[in-house]
């Protein structure tokens, strides 16, 4: 990539037309209004930008969405537009030198502390702390959140796939088509590869964030070929000789040495599959991986599978039952427990891979492999590894026991679990809907709560103890056990000096007087560091590359027991006993205290 390109591509990266200062609430710029009307403008605040609970019933949060916020920041201004449009929704009542002042704002005197991007997070301990003129601090609001909770979602739900998939199995998000809008799309591309993903099949998130794009071809392109005739050209150089092979005469060769083999009649082949396949091969010959379960020709017996596999053929892998006659496109269905039959949907697909492939090796290309989109995901996995290992075996060509074999339709996290459980051999998962779209929660539920103004805290009281908030400005530490594992983070009042290593410290449940714990840390990690401070962002982001590997080492300080998928344990949250006490003097003073009569 050339010099002009990475520089256009490092401008685009920080270019987002949609993220401005009009992208928020209405009752913010009222509010800046009214705040101004009030002679509010020298007014010194802080909020604490933070979320009530974790996401998808589990016990840890992944934080992004970092860097977007100090873009905003850095190119925060109402432009003459902006103006305009204002004044001419704005009441008339408005005074025309408020406008005049919201087109000289910026966020010079905004000061902005956060937790690094891709740091494991727990509810109640502030991701962001904003301090500065109350006006603009408060106008800040929407933008960040919806910048936060989104990517932090996303972060958090691709972690979690990363985690039940594990670390040896490739995981790629194949979700714009279902994405939210193009934006949401794009982000969810961003922040899948933040939490753990290896690609992406979203070339434009590919470009703004240097994001690997993977993919191959879909059912469309199958159906598109009728017969061998519509093979165009059939011309292939070979790799190291350069002679010309021809592919459609080797792969028809290959198909019917291989189909004793295989035990598969070519009778049961498609010819417009494999004429499919062979013009896929020779577009990319040294990326050849094939969609083969396209056409279904052949029903056999349930009761003939291994036991783990006649398991969940209607649960999590997405098992189809309705399939079509011979020939016919599978149309995606669930089967039920009791059916004498299941279609074996991989015949012709395997059969016509297994030809093309071999065809390539003779022109000195190997393939890829497989993606297989329907049907009962385990069973067809074990059945393709089966296939290659006795194709390689035969012809002793070790490697063609070891193609990929990709996995996709509709999964989400209980799928990779059930798969798990029934010893699939899937080498990498496509994931789209579930994921981009967080289907199991979708929203996070972060809130921007004032917690001091003039140096006078502020808390905000609820009969919901979970709503009530820990007013001041404080200051945010993990503090880690003899183990190496994150024990507890705990949140004090920024007068206080930090928790030092080898010192005894008292931690307490901020509402629930009894649950307190001394803790004596091996090791202190204060949480917040200063990204944004006079005008300017303190230090660069971060490459995304390297938010990646901040979210996997994370993860690693955390035991497993809080990470397990099923009934994890809680990490604990506490505050500092002068601030436990701060708190509660600062409740009492501002509960109303009510008559009886």
């Amino acid at each position: 990539m050339s010099s002009v390109e990475l520089a256009n591509n490092r401008r685009m990266a920080r270019q987002n037309g949609i993220v401005q200062p009009l992208l928020t609430d209405l009752y913010q710029i009222t509010m800046a209004y009214a705040y101004w009307k009030s002679d509010k403008i020298n007014d010194v605040a802080v909020f604490d930008l933070f979320f009530r609970n974790n996401p998808f019933q589990g016990e840890f949060t992944i934080f992004a969405g970092l860097e977007e916020c100090l873009k905003f920041m850095e190119n925060f201004h109402y432009s003459d537009s902006d103006i305009e449009y204002l004044m001419a929704t704005l009441p008339e009542n408005i005074e025309p030198e408020f406008y005049a002042y919201l087109r000289d704002l910026t966020c010079k005197d905004i000061k902005l502390s956060a937790i690094e991007e891709g740091s494991v997070v727990f509810p109640r301990v502030p991701l962001l702390r904003v301090e500065g003129p109350l006006i603009i601090a408060q106008l800040l609001e929407t933008t960040l959140l919806t910048l936060v909770n989104f990517a932090s979602l996303m972060a958090t739900n691709a972690a979690r796939y990363r985690m039940v998939a594990g670390k040896n199995v490739s995981l790629l998000e194949f979700g714009l088509r279902r994405a939210q809008g193009p934006d949401g799309g794009l982000s969810a591309s961003k922040y899948a590869y933040i939490g753990g993903f290896d690609g992406t099949s979203n070339v434009l998130a590919g470009k703004m964030f240097n994001i690997p794009v993977k993919g191959t071809h879909a059912h469309s392109f199958v159906t598109s070929f009728s017969t061998l005739s519509d093979v165009s050209s059939v011309v292939l150089r070979h790799a190291d000789t350069d002679k010309q092979c021809n592919l459609l005469d080797l792969a028809t060769e290959w198909r019917k040495r291989v189909s004793p083999i295989m035990d598969v009649s070519t009778e049961e082949a498609s010819d417009g599959e494999l004429a499919a396949l062979i013009s896929y091969a020779l577009a990319f010959p040294s990326g050849f991986l094939a969609l083969v379960d396209t056409y279904d020709v052949k029903r056999y017996n349930f009761q003939g599978l291994p036991s783990r596999h006649r398991q969940h053929m209607n649960g999590h892998s997405g098992y189809n039952s309705n399939c079509g006659s011979n020939g016919s496109r599978i149309q995606n269905s669930h089967s039920t427990y009791g059916y004498s039959t299941v279609e074996r949907t991989l015949r012709s697909g395997l059969l016509n891979f297994c030809a093309v492939a071999l065809a390539l090796n003779d022109c000195g290309y190997r393939a890829v492999g497989i993606r297989i989109d329907s049907g009962d995901l385990a069973y067809l996995s074990v059945l393709a590894r089966d296939t290659f290992a006795k194709v390689g075996e035969a012809l002793k060509l070790p490697w063609f026991s070891t193609l990929t074999i990709v996995a996709s339709n509709d999964i989400n996290e209980d799928t990779i679990l059930s798969l798990n459980e029934q010893g699939h051999k899937i080498d990498c998962f496509g994931i789209g809907t579930h994921l981009v779209t967080c289907q199991r929660q979708p929203a996070l539920g972060c809130v921007y709560k004032l917690v001091e103004i003039n140096g006078q805290p502020r808390i905000k009281l609820s009969q919901d103890v979970g709503k009530v908030t820990i007013p001041g400005h404080k200051e945010a530490y993990r503090l880690f056990g003899a183990d190496g594992h994150a024990l507890i983070d705990l949140l004090q009042r920024s007068s206080e000096p930090p928790p030092a290593v080898g010192q005894k410290v008292l931690c307490r449940h901020p509402f629930q007087e009894s649950k307190r714990a001394y803790v004596i840390p091996s090791k202190v990690e204060h949480l917040y560091k200063v990204c944004w401070k006079d005008g300017r962002i303190c230090y660069p982001p971060k490459p995304l590359s390297e938010v990646r590997q901040r979210v996997q080492s994370s993860l690693r300080t955390l035991r497993q027991d809080i990470k397990r998928n099923l009934n994890p344990t809680p990490y604990k949250v506490a505050v500092s006993d002068d601030l436990y006490n701060f708190i509660h003097d600062l409740w009492l003073q501002n509960a109303p205290i009510g008559e009886l009569s």
